[in-house]
């Protein structure tokens, strides 16, 4: 248990002695391919707090990559995993029978968009429930070809990486690919690719799917349909305008095309809804979830619609997946999010959030843009904000003494800042990691 003392709390610079000699370990040991932000060894944590080897406190401002929605090592979870744990920890879903499983389906089946009736694959990861998203879209439809967009994360699976469009260095060297994947630009509009400014643009960056790319390269009776993030994650936390999926749900239909929403980032409660597509009011096809799911057990699913999910058996399955050890913490993850109204904390908390954030950036020029729902926030930083050049340097250096300062934040696409905490975290507790944000963004700002 961390003790009752003054939040954050710094005993030692961080990375301490016991940090630096872990540090060594891991680089004799441990894979290079690992981009860490900054020499946090965490030791332990619970709810929003997080205690490393030298025995320093942080506030979480990244929820280990939106993974401990519910917080960190959340009694309920615990208890569940224990209990399940005593039980029975493996017998293999693919080939007999669970009754976690089947508990946790109906709760996804409750709980995700759409009144139609529904299929759920259990898979391990987000990469994993990708993965399937992909197979069973074209399992079902027969066709080739799908799109994607430019800054996606999907996950770095061959499959996943396919669809992925976020950095070059995730894709470097893995050629070729798996092919029948062509990329169109997310509408970003601080940055628009198409150089237009919303809503003048009339969605443009749709039209331009139409238009362009059905017209001259893609045959669109050959593409099963679009695969996406609602709002990016590891692309710089962009959300798309009002009204883009209203609009790119009916080119689907145009073309009988599936809607495959990647929730693995942006799901289980982190936007104030519990699946962000919900927030404008449009049902994929396909759901694919990870992290949140299950407060930090390995555990993904894939929700889709009955008649979509219609292959036959042996055409993909898991040793693994939908373990009952997981599925029981998924469980107690959904209980928690009804139980501490989650969901309303999320948006009240972001609303409080996006209000300071703007504040500081009426103050700051280094603060280009500032954007987000619930608490899945980004903030932009910038140069100048008439170029919009990249701070890309300032990024790293404010997430690192936010860190060295005892708060645990970190960043996304090529110079933004998220803030993703623990649905659980307190106005007070979230006020206190903002307080120590501004007062390094104004130390940076004014260098």
């Amino acid at each position: 248990m961390i003790e009752n003392i003054t939040i954050p709390n710094i005993k030692v610079t961080p990375p301490g002695p016991k940090a630096k000699k872990l540090l060594e370990l891991d680089d004799k040991y441990i894979s290079p391919s690992y981009a860490r932000f900054y020499p946090l060894v965490a030791e332990s944590a619970e709810g929003c707090l997080i205690k490393d080897v030298d025995e320093n406190i942080y506030i979480d401002f990244n929820a280990g990559i939106c993974v401990c929605n519910v917080g960190h090592s959340h009694p309920k979870v615990v208890n569940a995993i224990t209990h399940q744990a005593t039980k029975l920890i493996h017998y293999s879903n693919t080939d007999f029978y669970y009754q976690k499983s089947v508990e946790l389906a109906q709760k996804l089946y409750n709980n995700t968009p759409g009144s139609f009736p529904k299929k759920i694959f259990f898979t391990n990861s987000g990469a994993e429930a990708v993965e399937a998203s992909l197979k069973v879209a074209k399992w079902h439809t027969r066709k080739p070809q799908i799109i994607a967009f430019t800054k996606a994360f999907h996950g770095r699976t061959m499959g996943a990486l396919s669809v992925t469009g976020s950095k070059v260095v995730q894709r470097r060297y893995f050629f070729p690919l798996v092919p029948g994947v062509t990329h169109v630009p997310y509408p970003y509009c601080y940055r628009c690719p198409y150089k237009q400014t919303y809503p003048e643009c009339n969605f443009y960056c749709v039209d331009f799917i139409d238009e362009m790319v059905f017209e001259t390269y893609l045959p669109p009776e050959e593409t099963l349909g679009f695969i996406f993030e609602p709002i990016q994650g590891e692309g710089g936390y962009i959300v798309p305008p009002e009204g883009y999926f209203q609009r790119l749900r009916k080119l689907a239909a145009k073309y009988h095309m599936l809607l495959i929403s990647d929730e693995v980032q942006s799901g289980m409660a982190r936007t104030g809804k519990m699946f962000a597509i919900e927030h404008w009011n449009v049902t994929p096809e396909i759901i694919a979830i990870a992290k949140g799911i299950a407060s930090g057990l390995p555990l993904g699913a894939v929700i889709a619609k009955e008649d979509v999910m219609d292959w036959e058996p042996g055409a993909h399955a898991s040793t693994f997946g939908g373990n009952p050890v997981s599925c029981a913490a998924a469980i107690a993850t959904f209980d928690i999010i009804e139980e501490e109204n989650l969901l309303d904390n999320a948006a009240k908390l972001g609303g409080h959030t996006l209000k300071r954030l703007n504040e500081m950036k009426e103050k700051y020029e280094l603060i280009g843009d500032v954007r987000g729902k619930g608490l899945m926030i980004g903030i932009e930083l910038v140069k100048d904000r008439k170029t919009k050049k990249p701070a890309k340097e300032k990024v790293k250096e404010i997430i690192f003494q936010c860190f060295k300062k005892g708060l645990a934040i970190i960043s996304a696409g090529v110079s933004t800042i998220r803030i993703a905490p623990p649905l659980v975290i307190t106005e007070e507790l979230l006020d206190i990691g903002l307080n120590i944000l501004e007062e390094v963004l104004r130390d940076v700002n004014n260098r």
